[in-house]
């Protein structure tokens, strides 16, 4: 499961693949959740390559990033999971995240028999929330006071 690094010079790394340079979509409003908790999230998306989402560099690959990688985070199809599973296992991620609605098997048995973690189909920025700031919302501003 996803933790807070304890020390704010060395924030763990999160590749996340399938970032959108639409600010309003799923995947870049967690990117900028992840970043205000300190964490170093690393965009990944073909069609954006070389450019930058929120501050970041964007990346074709997960191959192409040189830095260590903790958490490759997936905003894609479940289709897409086993070619993702099999890269994460390349690059010695610690875990494999698919967001809420992706889910694989087959990826699963991939990064499992690599010693990587395996989570599907929840979102990162719930699980921070649920087991750092303890809500349970995914949008807490829309509760009623």
């Amino acid at each position: 499961m996803i933790s807070a690094s304890k020390d704010p010079k060395n924030p763990l790394t999160i590749a996340m693949i399938g970032v959108s340079k639409n600010l309003t979509k799923p995947s870049t409003i967690v990117m900028k959740y992840m970043k205000s908790y300190g964490y170093k999230v690393i965009p990944v998306n073909p069609r954006a390559k070389g450019e930058m989402i929120l501050g970041e560099k964007v990346f074709g690959k997960l191959d192409e990033i040189k830095k260590k990688i903790d958490i490759v985070n997936v905003f894609r199809p479940s289709k897409e999971a086993v070619e993702i599973a099999k890269d994460a296992v390349k690059i010695g991620a610690k875990v494999l995240w698919l967001q809420l609605g992706v889910s694989s098997i087959e990826a699963k048995e991939i990064v499992e028999s690599n010693n990587i973690e395996y989570i599907e189909n929840r979102c990162t920025k719930m699980e921070y929330q649920k087991k750092f700031l303890k809500k349970t919302q995914s949008f807490p501003v829309l509760v009623n006071r």
